[in-house]
């Protein structure tokens, strides 16, 4: 029975080819315009040019300085180290509670997919951390296949997860022994979060992108509601307006160490404001918005 009863909880979004077509698109739609950004990847960066010599490659002619100049000219390029990334995704089951035709967690599953793949054609290396109560931890690869291949393990998912953000984050960190960048894909329900995350991001890049239902947006003229809490089933009563949860002041707490945050409501386009974001992180300070 108990087997049964895990099984009856299981739920799997779009079938592989969907979401593989699904991922590749938002990827393509992130990558757009984002070169300089860190966020993606280094990539390659022009620094000068410098007179031709022997040996040097034709097509690295720089055409505008030579013809000003009346001498061969060639472009000078760095290759920045890349920054190794990595996915925090949220599995518990308060992601998993909807009441619009996709969850927050299959949003930022396919929030996850695009990241990481727009990351690897940057040539920055992807791995990810299940932050529910799953096993789950990749150490960052180059390898399209085995980002595919988490990718799909995690279309499976449960609606009785416990969240462990606050804990994955503080047991990740003492192991790094180079500065990384942190994507937490989360609704943040996880109170004991904002003080690893604040420690994190002493020594790593960080932004936090927050999952947000309508309905928790409050229930304006409902009165008292009786309600169970996802992930672990304590019920409780409360007036409607008060099961608002207010992004703003977490916002306003994770900017102030120099965390950006976005917001990411399921029933609103999301990709405009992703792209954005990933566009201006490289020329800023963090955090700033």
């Amino acid at each position: 029975m108990g087997e049964m009863i895990g099984r009856i909880r299981e739920h799997r979004t779009l079938d592989a080819r969907q979401f593989a077509i699904a991922v590749r698109k938002l990827a393509d739609s992130l990558s757009y315009g984002t070169d300089r950004s860190p966020f993606l990847g280094s990539g390659v960066e022009y620094v000068q040019s410098r007179l031709y010599q022997f040996g040097d490659s034709v097509r690295a002619l720089d055409w505008r300085v030579t013809a000003r100049t009346g001498k061969p000219y060639v472009k000078e390029y760095e290759s920045p180290k890349t920054m190794p990334a990595y996915l925090l995704i949220d599995t518990s089951a308060s992601m998993t509670v909807s009441s619009v035709e996709r969850s927050k967690y299959e949003t930022a599953l396919f929030i996850a997919g695009g990241l990481a793949l727009a990351c690897l054609d940057r040539v920055s290396p992807v791995g990810v951390v299940g932050v529910g109560e799953r096993a789950l931890r990749v150490e960052p690869s180059l390898s399209k296949q085995k980002v595919m291949e988490w990718l799909l393990q995690l279309r499976t998912y449960r609606f009785d997860e416990g969240t462990t953000l606050g804990r994955r984050i503080r047991e990740i960190t003492p192991r790094l022994a180079e500065r990384s960048l942190f994507i937490v894909l989360s609704d943040l329900h996880d109170a004991s979060a904002m003080t690893p995350l604040k420690h994190l991001v002493q020594l790593h890049d960080c932004v936090v992108l927050q999952l947000q239902d309508k309905s928790e947006t409050g229930l304006r003229g409902a009165g008292f509601v009786r309600a169970a809490e996802a992930e672990t089933g304590r019920e409780f009563t409360a007036l409607g307006r008060n099961l608002r949860v207010d992004p703003a002041q977490t916002r306003a707490e994770l900017q102030k160490v120099g965390i950006d945050h976005l917001l990411i409501r399921t029933d609103q386009p999301y990709a405009h404001a992703l792209r954005h974001l990933f566009r201006n992180r490289g020329g800023r300070g963090r955090g700033q918005r």
